[in-house]
């Protein structure tokens, strides 16, 4: 064997160890972050049924989104596979959409007085929009996890040692922009006569 095996062997063999140790504590910081944003939206999820119940004591005229949003919530809490991005994906998509779908269900309540000045709502509201801020400071650090695991393992030789490793790239958790803008339409929800243009 020549002197530059033992000279580049070694080398070859002390990068690929560095490469795979820094894609292994990358995804261990992205599952991390994922667990401390599941954490927070745990709390989402205890919050929304004393939500709903107060919410359908006062918005009898909203019995689909108030069953659409109770199901969304059920489709969120699954159960899955933090190493399988496949359902982080839909684990993540479905918060995604229950957040679009307390949204409007905020924002319809707006029509409903009784409902705005109850002071169980506001406190209600007040804390769901707490919990939001520290969902959303959670993504920003899950997502900043994700950028550090997907470029370490896109960069040569990531995807080498990534498919040896069996470390796969995990998805980043955004909301939808048109979920999250999208005006509100209230006719839609409310049964309001119209008014008469004679």
């Amino acid at each position: 064997m020549s002197v530059w095996f033992w000279v580049i062997g070694p080398i070859v063999l002390v990068i690929g160890y560095i490469w795979y140790a820094t894609l292994i504590r990358r995804r261990n910081r992205a599952q991390e972050a994922l667990s401390s944003i599941d954490v927070q939206l745990r709390k989402r999820h205890d919050l929304l049924p004393n939500i709903l119940k107060l919410a359908d004591r006062f918005m009898a005229h909203e019995r689909d989104l108030l069953t659409r949003v109770t199901d969304l919530r059920n489709q969120a809490q699954k159960p899955y596979d933090p190493n399988q991005q496949a359902e982080v994906r839909e684990h993540l998509d479905a918060e995604g959409s229950l957040q679009a779908g307390v949204r409007q269900l905020f924002a319809l309540a707006e029509n409903y007085p009784e409902l705005r000045s109850s002071e169980t709502v506001v406190q209600a509201q007040e804390t769901f929009n707490e919990v939001e801020g520290h969902i959303s400071a959670a993504r920003r650090f899950y997502n900043s996890a994700v950028t550090d695991l997907n470029s370490a393992i896109q960069v040569w030789p990531g995807p080498l040692i990534a498919g040896i490793a069996g470390v796969q790239a995990m998805p980043f958790f955004e909301i939808e922009d048109e979920a999250v803008r999208r005006p509100i339409d209230a006719d839609s929800y409310i049964n309001l006569p119209k008014a008469s243009t004679e």
